[in-house]
């Protein structure tokens, strides 16, 4: 297995902050022991990968390791005595050290150095226990139109069977990624839980389309309401309320109710009301009489010029 950080990562050494993070929550969800249950390798590959990204998913760390001045277990990387040691010792031994394995690291054997990755003088050579961040769990949760506009609550069962009650805002927006802080997987060696990413999914509505804060929503009228104008109930995501369409309303004619589109934290939208202007399903006698009657005394052409501006 490679003894370089980037490598077991499989990320450059000129990667970003956020390629790191990409690169170890894709290799971890691989790797971690609960999706290979009894495999061995994979469980091994699951903690190199948890510890690089202990060194390169801290940025201070991370830079002394480029600086050389820890090692892979984040150790300090020990003081060059290879000249002393060597030359304290009695004539008839001048290749013989007085220390221990260290300095084949001064030798530069770097099968010697993955040996001391492993070791603690302070604690007489027995391998010391590197704490291992755990693992994100990732979930895709499902809710309605008018769950997102108002907020709810959603009691959600992550992999592992592990239950956890997910509060979504009023506002979210579709796509959008709640972070449950130490809630995924658990460390190893006393590292910290990972997070719970809870991605959201948003059904559309029948009626209402959002952009951005605002509601959009198509309101049929009477032949005569747009005529004559009135007042007319619209539907809305706080319930019904009433609204003024001018006289000579026509197809298309947007209406604006301030302060009745989605709410948040910073800012409320509005909701945008298109009229469309829809005909009766029969045309009984009269209204034909009467609209043959206008017709023929007045001269009223909606297609005037179109003709001309298709050319």
């Amino acid at each position: 297995m490679p003894t370089d950080l980037y490598q077991i990562l499989a990320v450059a050494k000129t990667a970003t902050d956020d390629e790191i993070s990409k690169a170890y929550r894709k290799l971890a969800k691989q790797l971690h022991p609960d999706l290979n249950p009894g495999d061995k390798d994979a469980e091994e590959r699951f903690k190199e990968v948890s510890a690089a990204f202990a060194i390169l998913g801290d940025k201070d760390k991370r830079k002394r390791y480029d600086n050389g001045e820890i090692d892979a277990s984040g150790a300090e990387q020990p003081e060059r005595q290879f000249y002393r040691r060597y030359a304290d010792t009695d004539a008839h031994h001048h290749y013989h050290s007085t220390g221990g394995y260290e300095d084949f690291v001064d030798l530069g054997d770097l099968f010697a150095e993955a040996f001391m990755h492993g070791r603690d003088r302070d604690t007489g050579g027995q391998r010391r226990s590197v704490p291992f961040p755990g693992a994100d769990v990732h979930y895709h949760l499902t809710i309605e139109f008018m769950e997102a506009v108002n907020g709810t609550k959603k009691r959600v069962t992550m992999p592992g069977d592990v239950t956890l009650d997910v509060s979504i805002p009023a506002g979210i927006e579709n796509g959008q990624v709640l972070r449950l802080q130490s809630k995924g997987q658990p460390g190893f060696n006393g590292g910290p839980p990972g997070d719970a990413l809870v991605a959201i999914d948003i059904r559309p509505h029948p009626l209402f389309r959002r952009a951005g804060n605002d509601i959009r929503i198509d309101l049929p009228i009477a032949l005569h309401e747009a005529v004559l104008g009135g007042k007319v109930e619209v539907p809305t995501i706080t319930g019904k309320v009433s609204m003024t369409v001018p006289k000579g309303a026509t197809t298309g004619q947007i209406l604006r109710l301030r302060g009745r589109g989605v709410k948040t934290a910073k800012a409320a939208g509005d909701q945008l009301v298109r009229l469309t202007i829809a005909m009766p399903e029969q045309v009984d006698e009269e209204l034909e009489g009467f609209m043959q009657s206008w017709a023929q005394s007045h001269n009223y052409n909606p297609r005037e010029g179109i003709m001309e501006r298709a050319v």
